[in-house]
């Protein structure tokens, strides 16, 4: 798959349209679940499946081939997508100019909610206590998990990885994640 991304990839740069569309069929499925893992709207992600396909086309030409493209594409995927959210959550307020209420101008005290320790510990522990839960599998289930969630790969790419079939995957997957609910639920 690497191989033939690296020859489409050739063949776009030298102009050729449908190139470019069987790179964006082949990891568009991908890019959507990334995304959507982020934002968790569908009628927003189609709109940056497509941001990102056209961000990574418009930047091919640096695309460095001794990196998996997928991987450099993911990356374009996951940026698009955080940009979003920073963009969507993002409260504006002129410090300049205070509020007039009608009765005169009045100041505003602005809480400061860019910090809470209390919440990073909380997250911490939760991190840990994922960690060591993954850890506890059996080898089988412990790689696929990890190639699935730590490493953002696709079915086929640990398949190919790991020299079983799909379908094996998705079951080590799913018996991972049973696994993982029984460690994790008293937490």
């Amino acid at each position: 798959m690497q191989d033939e991304d690296k020859e489409l990839i050739q063949s776009a740069l030298a102009g050729n349209q449908g190139a470019y569309k069987r790179l964006m069929v082949r990891h568009r499925p991908a890019i959507f679940h990334i995304i959507y893992r982020i934002v968790r709207g569908e009628e927003v992600v189609e709109d940056l499946v497509q941001e990102t396909f056209m961000k990574a086309f418009a930047s091919l030409a640096t695309y460095r081939s001794e990196y998996k493209f997928s991987t450099w594409l993911y990356r374009i995927a996951a940026n698009a997508a955080i940009d979003f959210l920073r963009k969507k959550r993002l409260r504006t307020l002129s410090l300049d100019s205070p509020p007039d209420t009608g009765d005169g101008a009045t100041t505003i005290d602005i809480p400061d909610n860019s910090h809470n320790p209390e919440q990073d510990i909380v997250n911490r522990e939760q991190r840990l206590s994922i960690n060591e839960a993954i850890d506890s599998l059996p080898e089988k289930y412990r790689v696929v998990i990890i190639y699935r969630h730590q490493d953002d790969k696709s079915y086929e790419e640990i398949a190919e990885s790991l020299s079983i079939p799909i379908g094996t995957v998705k079951a080590r997957i799913f018996r991972a994640r049973e696994l993982l609910k029984k460690k994790l639920r008293p937490l």
